[in-house]
């Protein structure tokens, strides 16, 4: 009896080592996990814009002469789930003629330095706009928009290739790919880093 108390006495000491052990650790990555959480969120970008198309034409009146005309596209869309404020499309020089669609609201801003902002008070979570350019001669793309910013900052310029679009279910089978390969690499990740925390505590 007094050797099964001694083992028992002995079994729950080792256990209580090992609870102190392994329990600490778990507070620790989860911590980690947080902070890295939150500066992921931070730094991610809150809008993505790409260039739609850019074209150039010659356009003939009827009695007239031909007469150059150059266009392009610029797509803006809200990637996060929060409003986004004043988004600005910046110009080098006065804005050319815009159209933006679907419509929303928005005005011109001409700054000190002579450049013009196009300024769009508020996006929508995961809102897209399309802003469409018209304008002459020589002036061609690159010199007519000088970048794009608003409030919570983090725009990306994406390159984006036109490409034959994959059925639905195809496209649900890779993301399932993706989010289980995710899944995994952060179970591992977890892992780790309780392995790590119980050996260093």
């Amino acid at each position: 009896m007094l050797a099964w108390h001694r083992a028992g006495g002995l079994g729950s000491e080792r256990e209580d080592r090992l609870g102190s052990r392994r329990h600490p650790s778990r507070p620790v990555v989860a911590f980690f996990v947080g902070v890295w959480w939150n500066r992921w969120r931070e730094s991610r970008a809150v809008l993505n814009t790409f260039f739609g198309h850019v074209a150039a034409f010659t356009v003939t009146p009827p009695g007239g002469v031909p007469t150059g005309v150059h266009t392009h596209a610029v797509v803006i869309r809200n990637t996060s789930h929060r409003l986004v404020t004043n988004v600005r499309l910046h110009h080098h020089g006065s804005a050319p003629d815009v159209s933006i669609w679907p419509d929303i609201n928005h005005h011109r801003q001409m700054l000190p330095g002579g450049n013009e902002d196009i300024v769009i008070p508020a996006l929508p979570p995961d809102g897209q706009i399309l802003v469409s350019y018209l304008y002459f001669p020589p002036r061609t793309f690159a010199q007519v928009n000088a970048g794009i910013d608003c409030d919570q900052g983090g725009v990306q310029q994406i390159p984006v290739l036109l490409q034959r679009q994959l059925p639905t279910w195809v496209r649900r089978v890779n993301q399932g790919t993706q989010i289980i390969g995710i899944v995994a690499l952060l179970y591992v990740a977890y892992r780790l880093a309780q392995y790590a925390a119980a050996r260093l505590f």
